[in-house]
């Protein structure tokens, strides 16, 4: 009975997690700092496939969507300038 409940709190309290997540990426101004935050809710994501027992797409999205994506995206920014340093 415990573990029912722990798993519906969980159940409810990381797609809530996920959701902030990704209002952050929208808000933040810093893009490096958007781009964490977009890595940290593509994390959630994977623990939440884990949580609904699809192992094999938590471990795609932990290493493509949460990994790979952000790597990329930060290279990307480094690689631009803003305008007031062109």
């Amino acid at each position: 009975m415990e573990v029912e409940w722990l798993t519906y709190l969980i159940h409810i309290i990381v797609p809530i997690i996920i959701v902030i997540a990704a209002a952050l990426a929208v808000v933040f101004k810093d893009l490096i700092a958007a781009a964490i935050a977009v890595a940290a809710m593509s994390l959630l994501l994977s623990l939440e496939f884990y949580i609904l027992q699809a192992p094999d797409v938590a471990i795609a999205e932990a290493g493509v969507g949460a990994c790979l994506t952000t790597a990329i995206l930060i290279i990307a920014i480094r690689a631009t300038k803003r305008e007031e340093e062109a």
